[in-house]
């Protein structure tokens, strides 16, 4: 009498490995989207947090600090004339601190417009399609708007 084996046949093995590959291939994308979508995130949180702090300025100064003509903002020091940050990191002047850490000066742009009583900030998304790129235009009434770019102004 023969014994009887307790085993998967090939066709079983050939079915579940055609399962978890279209598994793989529809979930994979979908976590690579997760992840650029955190990181633009990121970045809104940043420009949201530095209007906070632009905002303080403003409440100290009546204007809006003043820009390099290179998307940096130029308000920090003790008289208000070097490039933010400081060189402890910090957006201040004196010991008034509008940001104990600035955000990374290469993952935005800024502007100073109307002589100090607004400004724009702007950040690349890598989500195109992301929903809010569109209403940062519309609220900041940007005339020539940059594809996939994020923008805040101060309302």
């Amino acid at each position: 009498m023969a014994k009887k084996k307790n085993a998967f046949t090939l066709i079983e093995l050939l079915v579940v490995i055609s399962v978890l590959g279209v598994l793989v291939a529809v979930l994979l994308p979908n976590l690579i989207g997760v992840r650029a979508r955190a990181r633009d995130s990121a970045k809104k949180n940043d420009l949201r947090q530095l209007k906070v702090s632009l905002r303080m300025y403003y409440n100290d100064f009546q204007a809006y600090p003043a820009d390099d003509d290179n998307g940096g903002i130029v308000g920090c020091g003790d008289d208000g004339t070097l490039l933010c940050p400081n060189d402890d990191g910090s957006f201040a002047i004196g010991n008034d601190v509008y940001m104990k850490k600035m955000i990374d000066t290469t993952q935005f742009e800024y502007a100073q417009l109307d002589w100090g009583e607004d400004f724009l900030l702007a950040t690349q998304l890598e989500n195109a399609s992301d929903a809010d790129i569109a209403k940062s235009v519309s609220t900041c009434q940007v005339n020539t708007p940059v594809p996939s770019t994020y923008y805040i102004c101060a309302d």
